[in-house]
């Protein structure tokens, strides 16, 4: 009998003994459990003082001009834009300069009463999709950034007049959903990578200013002329070696800038142009020498425009010359002619 009494008496030591441990343990797990609970709360009161004080920092970055909305961040360091921002879905510009902005939050299409954004001279890698949600956004400006492509959504902002996408180096291309855009008639593409017209800008049917200035372009598409509306187009420091005779369809062509490029000759349709203003033909490589008159009145001379629509008239009419004369002289060799003398 005494050894059973031991024995029940061991048990349950050991039983009281681990109960004792179960209770420490669980004792820990709840005291672990009010600790994480309190941080969490510490944080979630951390970031709802923080969102207070973001959206507190971006109030005063606000401003109204002639009846706008605008928020106005230049020269501050903005690499990302908090999400107190999405409590200012009234705003009616960014205009966010030189922030080293990195990243357009996704939450940009819930701003639907958004007319101009404007993020230039940042460090932008991408254009989110959502930017198609933007229904009413007439003017954007991501030149100086670090783009390499476009998303097709853009596509989508039907109200869009102005788009520079300047100055992008590593742009090179545009999406044909691009053609959608109906009533953009004011596109900047130059400073980038482009080697050729991309098919989208032959599409919209508004455009009337076009820069692709300082790209790589090798030559102008045939269907050119397709760009009815189109009176102004940059296309200096490319490598375009002939104008196609399309050209001169562009009726409404009033300004031609085809400086530093490898222009051989220049096509006499071009004096069908009759609407033509202003053309700079400066430093190509043009086969024939042609040399303007000196002008009369030397104040003439100094606003003179030498490789301008006076040059280009003089050079045709060189070229047309050049012609008859080598017809000539063909004609000239001929038996008939032999047997004429």
């Amino acid at each position: 009998m005494a050894g059973v009494a031991v024995c029940a008496g061991s048990v349950h030591t050991v039983r009281a003994l681990w109960e004792e441990r179960i209770e420490r343990l669980r004792e820990a797990r709840e005291k672990l459990e009010r600790e994480r609970s309190q941080r969490a709360g510490l944080r979630g009161r951390t970031v709802v003082w923080q969102n207070r004080i973001n959206l507190a920092r971006l109030k005063e970055k606000v401003v109204t001009e002639e009846g706008r909305i605008i928020l106005r961040i230049e020269r501050e360091e903005w690499k990302s834009l908090p999400d107190a921002l999405q409590q200012m879905t009234y705003l009616q510009e960014w205009q966010i300069h030189r922030a080293g902005l990195e990243i357009i939050p996704r939450f940009v299409g819930k701003f639907n009463n958004i007319l101009v954004l404007n993020l230039s001279r940042n460090s932008v890698k991408e254009i989110p999709k959502e930017i198609g949600q933007l229904t009413k956004l007439r003017e954007m400006y991501v030149s100086y950034n670090r783009l390499r492509e476009v998303p097709e959504e853009l596509g989508d902002c039907e109200n869009l007049e102005k788009l520079d996408l300047s100055v992008n180096r590593d742009l090179c291309d545009l999406p044909k959903q691009l053609s959608h855009l109906q009533s953009l008639y004011h596109l900047d593409l130059s400073m980038n990578c482009f080697t050729t017209f991309p098919s989208a800008i032959l599409n919209m049917p508004a455009l009337e200013w076009l820069d692709m200035g300082s790209n790589k372009l090798k030559e102008l598409p045939d269907d050119v002329a397709r760009m009815k509306n189109l009176h102004t187009i940059w296309l200096q420091r490319n490598e375009i070696i002939h104008l196609p005779e399309a050209i001169s369809k562009l009726e409404n062509l009033g300004t031609l800038v085809l400086t530093s490029n490898k222009l051989e000759k220049i096509p006499v349709c071009m004096e069908e142009m009759i609407n033509l203003r202003f053309v700079n033909l400066r430093d190509n490589p043009l086969q024939l020498h042609v040399t303007l008159p000196q002008c009369v009145n030397p104040e003439e001379e100094e606003d003179r425009e030498l490789f301008g629509i006076e040059f280009m008239q003089a050079y045709i009419q060189e070229l047309k010359n050049s012609k008859t004369k080598t017809y000539t002289s063909d004609l000239s060799g001929t038996p008939e002619a032999e047997m004429s003398h």
